[in-house]
């Protein structure tokens, strides 16, 4: 059984269905998740994230453990009844029995522990994965643009474990971003300005915030294609050759830490509110994973205004018109102003990847790739 689930975790390709393929990955990836809630749940000073935790209603989340695990269940049940890869609800029970022995979804949760504790984003892990897969999968299922692509296409391995290390990383982004932005920037904080745009309308606000952080995504994005010591980082990311909502999370955490420390620093020089920043970072983080899922998206005229998924794919292709261009995050009007939009006859780039694929795969590869490539 293990060696059929090592097997699988290193396969690639399309599910047939009707075969228990489908539903026997569906319950074992419902059981793992299940286990590791189960884990963030008697351990949440160590696995969970503070600024989660502290809008999380427990009820909602044991409701959301408790449907897993039914789920879960009636899909390995069935499998097994119908004799469909019956290996793979074998696991699944496996995974489902400790996770009940654990406590379920019953487990007592303490909450007086100091929120200063050192941690990992075990509860973001698994929350993101769960709405990224169900919202994002069933996008690409239903305006997909290269419909032969399958879910678990080659290389998914590398891009789901770049998923998971920056995601359990999280705590170590946000501390390092964090020192980072208030020990260089600090001094540029004025309460007069800040005043101003605390007391600008929602809306504005909003826009605002967008605007200055891609002006700065613009110009560090543009700085990781010119200056060929930044490439080096960012050149992991450029390495994937599918475009899929799994793509973007193939990036080198040295990247996300420069990144993020340069884009947030703006905003806590403007002094934005809270509800603005959270309202941004909703949009930024959907922006992120649909602009490079595999979806037939151009938004008409509005394709010169705001980046969709078309205006991104172009950047990450290998095609001579494409290189070095669309750099904006949010707002595509930004190339366009700077001369940096691609101009084709073509709606989609044919390639896409790293022009000479010289960016090995594999996760640690990649990670160690920017400190000894000579090129």
């Amino acid at each position: 059984m293990l060696d059929k689930l090592n097997q699988l975790s290193e396969s690639s390709g399309a599910l047939r269905p009707g075969r228990g393929m489908v539903s026997g990955v569906i319950a074992l990836g419902l059981a793992i998740l299940c286990f590791l809630g189960v884990l963030a749940f008697h351990f949440p000073e160590y696995l969970t994230t503070p600024q989660l935790r502290k809008s999380y209603d427990v009820d909602v989340m044991r409701r959301l453990l408790y449907w897993s695990l039914v789920l879960s269940g009636g899909l390995a049940l069935f499998n097994i009844v119908f004799s469909r890869q019956r290996w793979l609800a074998l696991s699944t029970f496996i995974l489902l029995g400790m996770t009940l022995a654990l406590g379920g979804h019953k487990v007592e949760v303490d909450p007086n522990f100091p929120d200063n504790t050192p941690y990992i984003g075990l509860d973001w892990f698994i929350l993101d994965l769960l709405g990224s897969t169900l919202i994002f999968v069933f996008i690409e299922k239903l305006f997909a643009l290269r419909r032969d692509q399958p879910v678990f296409r080659p290389e998914w391995q590398t891009d789901f474990q770049h998923f998971i290390v920056n995601h359990l990383a999280v705590g170590f982004v946000l501390l390092a971003t964090n020192l980072l932005v208030h020990k260089f920037f600090g001094w540029a904080a004025k309460d007069g300005i800040q005043g101003w745009v605390q007391g600008l309308p929602f809306p504005v606000a909003l826009f605002l915030i967008i605007l200055v952080a891609d002006l700065v995504q613009y110009w560090t994005h543009r700085a990781y294609h010119e200056v060929p010591m930044l490439w080096r980082l960012h050149a992991v990311h450029h390495s994937v050759k599918s475009m899929d909502w799994l793509a973007g999370s193939r990036q080198h955490i040295l990247e996300l830490i420069i990144t993020r420390t340069l884009v947030l620093a703006p905003i806590f020089v403007l002094g934005f509110s809270k509800e603005v920043i959270d309202a941004y970072i909703v949009v930024v983080g959907f922006q992120a994973v649909f602009n490079h899922a595999n979806v037939s998206v151009r938004l008409g005229p509005l394709r010169y205004v705001i980046v969709t998924p078309n205006f991104h794919h172009w950047h990450h292709s290998q095609d001579q018109e494409a290189l070095d261009k669309n750099y904006a995050a949010h707002f595509a009007f930004l190339d366009h102003l700077f001369g940096t939009a691609v101009q084709s006859e073509r709606k989609w780039p044919e390639r896409y990847g790293v022009l000479g694929d010289y960016v090995p795969d594999g996760f640690l590869r990649q990670l160690h790739f920017p400190f000894t490539w000579k090129g």
